[in-house]
C-alpha cells in the first residue's frame, strides 16, 4: 500500500502574486457593487435639479416673509422701547426736581426749629402778624402734602414705566431671535439652491432660471398712464393703483435681494409695499398680512393694481397690471418682471385702492 503524501508547495512567483491581488480586488469591487456601498450618488438631471431649485425658492421665500414679518415687529418693538425709556427719564428729571425741593423745605425746618404754636402766639411782639403768618404756614404744610404725594405719584409711575420697558426688551429679544432663525433658514436654502444650479451650463441654468423671459417692458416709461395702456383697456379702479401700477413698471428689472423694500431692489412684498408707498398708501410688510389690506376680489374681478397672491401659505405676491399678468419680484435668480399669473398657484386678491 503505497503512503500518502502531500503534493510539494511551489513558491508563490511574482507573476502569481499579482494574479492573486488582481483577483482580489476585482471580488472586493464585485461585492461593493453588489451591496450597494460603492455607488457614487448619481447626477441629478436638469428637470430634477429644476424642481427643486423651485421648492427651495418657494420655501426661502416662505422663511423670507416670516422674517420681513418678525423684523417688524422687532422695529416696533423697538420703538416701542424707545419711547419708554425716554419717557422714564423725563419722569426721572422731574422727579429730581420734585425731590430737591422737598429736601430744601425739610432742611429749613430743621434750621428754624419746631416751637409749638400757643407758645409762639404768647411770645410774639405781634399777635396779629402771627395769626397770618400760622395761616400761611398752614396753607404751606398742605402744599408739602400735596408735594409728597406727588413724589409718591411719580415714583410709582417710574416703576409702571420700567416694568413696561422690561417687557418690551423681551420681547425685543424675541424677535430678534426669530430673525436669526429665519435668517438661517433662508440663507441655507438659498445656498443650496445656487450649489444645485452651479452644477449645470449657462443654458441649463438660464432655462431653469428664466433668464431670458419672453415678456419685457423698457423701464423708461415718461408718461405714467403709458403702463396701463400697455396692460389693457380695462383701467385702474382709482388714481392710488394706477401710480402703483406705474411704480411697479419703472421696477422692471431690479434685483430681487430677501428682505429688501426698495427703491433699488426688492422681495416680493417689499415691492408692493414700496409701490403703494409711492401712491401714499401704508400697507403692512408681509404678504400674509397684505392679503387682509383691503377688499377681497376674485379672480375674474381683477383690475390693474391689485394684489395678487399665491401658494396656500400666502408666501408671495405681486401686482396685478391686467391681461392676465402681473408685476413681482420672483425670487434671487431673476429681477422685477412680467409673469402670467397662471405661473404659480393663486390664493387670493386683494383691493386696497
Amino acid at each position: 500500500m503505497a503512503a500518502h503524501r502531500k503534493p510539494p508547495q511551489r513558491p508563490l512567483t511574482g507573476h502569481t502574486v499579482r494574479t492573486a491581488a488582481t483577483l482580489a480586488l476585482a471580488g472586493a469591487a464585485a461585492a461593493t457593487c453588489f451591496d450597494g456601498t460603492g455607488h457614487a450618488d448619481p447626477q441629478p438631471t436638469p428637470a430634477q435639479v429644476k424642481a427643486r431649485v423651485a421648492a427651495l425658492y418657494r420655501e426661502a421665500e416662505a422663511a423670507t416673509e416670516k422674517y420681513d414679518g418678525a423684523k417688524e415687529e422687532a422695529d416696533a418693538a423697538q420703538r416701542r422701547l424707545s419711547a419708554l425709556q425716554d419717557e422714564t427719564a423725563r419722569r426721572q428729571q422731574r422727579l429730581n426736581t420734585a425731590r430737591n425741593a422737598l429736601g430744601s423745605i425739610a432742611a429749613a425746618q430743621y434750621r428754624d426749629g419746631a416751637i409749638a404754636p400757643a407758645w409762639q402766639l404768647a411770645l410774639s411782639s405781634d399777635p396779629n402778624r402771627y395769626l397770618e403768618g400760622a395761616a400761611l404756614a398752614e396753607r404751606a404744610g398742605d402744599r408739602q402734602a400735596a408735594a409728597v404725594s406727588r413724589v409718591g405719584r411719580q415714583l410709582r409711575e417710574i416703576e409702571r414705566l420700567r416694568g413696561a420697558a422690561r417687557v418690551e426688551v423681551n420681547s425685543l429679544r424675541s424677535r430678534q431671535a426669530e430673525l436669526r432663525r429665519q435668517k438661517k433658514t433662508v440663507t441655507a436654502k438659498l445656498d443650496e439652491a445656487r450649489r444645485l444650479l452651479a452644477r449645470l451650463s449657462p443654458r441649463q441654468r438660464g432655462e431653469i432660471t428664466g433668464a431670458a423671459p419672453a415678456e419685457r417692458v423698457s423701464r423708461s416709461a415718461a408718461d405714467p398712464r403709458e403702463p396701463l395702456e400697455r396692460a389693457g383697456s380695462v383701467p385702474a379702479p382709482s388714481g392710488r393703483a394706477a401710480v402703483a401700477v406705474a411704480y411697479a413698471y419703472g421696477k422692471l428689472g431690479s434685483p430681487y435681494v430677501w428682505g429688501a423694500t426698495g427703491p433699488h431692489a426688492f422681495d416680493c412684498s417689499g415691492l408692493v409695499q414700496a409701490a403703494y408707498r409711492a401712491a401714499g398708501l401704508s400697507l403692512p410688510r408681509t404678504s400674509y398680512a397684505q392679503i387682509n389690506a383691503g377688499r377681497r376680489v376674485s379672480r375674474s374681478e381683477l383690475l390693474p393694481g391689485d394684489l395678487v397672491f399665491f401658494y396656500s401659505g400666502i408666501s408671495h405676491v405681486g401686482i396685478y397690471v391686467g391681461g392676465g399678468r402681473m408685476i413681482h419680484a420672483p425670487n434671487p435668480s431673476a429681477p422685477v418682471r412680467l409673469a402670467p399669473i397662471d405661473q404659480m398657484p393663486f390664493a387670493g386678491a386683494t383691493r386696497v385702492a
